[in-house]
């Protein structure tokens, strides 16, 4: 509508003064009239399209308060470290940690310390595994080498757990239900031997690393093998 009045009133201003009167008799604004408003539309498109952008900015400017806001607070150490309650983590395991009770608990009627050992000695080329009584004498006994495995794969953890299987299936035919057993040495079947026991039949009460520390003095190495 805006430019059908500008052609008008330019068609009207060729045609002289005086049709420049018949014009604003019959209506039509003159040109100082278009000029101001053509300059308060200008200003008011400029103003509408600032506060539409200000509005976007704004809006983004709220929803990044929002998500950081939403987000976990960063702990970078600047406000001292996290305190965590120890005891409260040992007492959700009752029970799985010795105290003064455990040696009178029982199990099937067996006090604990009445129940027998199985003692499991590892090393990098052999597992040796030991059924003792309460008072420490032998019951059974088996090694990798008894089980079939020569060489290097005696030290394997595919043999350890085989031993532990073979030795737990004779424990339970000689009616052992319950034992301790008790690890030391490093190598390949620590985890290995216990999970075979396990798996032949043997309940195992409790696991002790009784793997032996020299804290006194620091031995001499081995001399270097000469190739």
């Amino acid at each position: 509508m805006l430019r059908s009045i500008v052609a008008r009133t330019l068609r009207a201003t060729k045609t002289g003064v005086g049709t420049a009167k018949s014009v604003e008799k019959r209506g039509f604004l003159s040109l100082a009239d278009i000029a101001s408003k053509l300059c308060v539309v200008s200003v008011a498109d400029v103003h509408h399209r600032h506060s539409l952008h200000t509005s976007l900015a704004m809006a983004k400017v709220e929803d990044r308060k929002e998500m950081l806001g939403s987000m976990p607070k960063r702990d970078e150490g600047t406000e001292g470290e996290v305190s965590i309650d120890i005891d409260a983590g040992v007492r959700e395991f009752g029970g799985m940690f010795p105290d003064e009770n455990t040696p009178n608990l029982l199990f099937d009627g067996v006090r604990f310390d009445d129940l027998p050992i199985l003692h499991i000695k590892i090393s990098k080329n052999n597992t040796i595994m030991a059924l003792t009584d309460a008072q420490g004498h032998i019951r059974l006994s088996r090694t990798c080498g008894m089980e079939g495995f020569k060489n290097c794969r005696k030290g394997t953890n595919v043999a350890a757990q085989a031993t532990g299987i073979s030795l737990a299936t004779r424990a339970v035919e000689r009616g052992f239900k319950n034992v301790r057993v008790k690890v030391k040495g490093l190598g390949a079947g620590r985890m290995s031997g216990v999970k075979g026991i396990t798996m032949g039949g043997l309940n195992v009460v409790c696991i002790s690393d009784v793997t032996f520390i020299n804290w006194d003095n620091n031995p001499r190495p081995r001399k270097a093998r000469k190739l």
